[in-house]
């Protein structure tokens, strides 16, 4: 490989490393929604009325199902958060590797 093509695989790596950390993100955007949420309704009576919006009506709902929809979301997420992080990682290897390899590269050209 030519050091212009390690190059190009670098900075490729690097594209795909920040896009797996803006998903990282919004996930953990979502995660603390969802807490909050999940914390809202520990303060609620267990008869409390919810609603839930769907397209532009806000519906009744059962408190546990809605409770269990939040708790579902919750593990989801979690289990995506745990899933990007592992590619996070992998990715970050990745782009240790080809730097390390341009910078031989480079140095050897020197």
């Amino acid at each position: 490989m030519s050091a212009e093509q390690i190059a190009q695989e670098y900075t490729k790596l690097q594209s795909e490393l920040e896009e797996l950390i803006v998903a990282r993100q919004k996930l953990e955007t979502q995660l603390q929604e969802n807490k909050i949420v999940s914390d809202e309704f520990e303060g609620l009576k267990d008869d409390a009325t919810v609603y839930k919006l769907i397209g532009g009506v806000l519906l009744p709902v059962e408190m546990f199902e809605a409770k269990g929809n939040v708790e579902k979301r919750l593990e989801f997420i979690e289990a995506e958060i745990k899933r990007c992080e592992t590619n996070i990682e992998a990715k970050q290897q990745d782009v240790a590797l080809a730097r390390d390899g341009l910078m031989k590269l480079r140095s050897q050209q020197q």
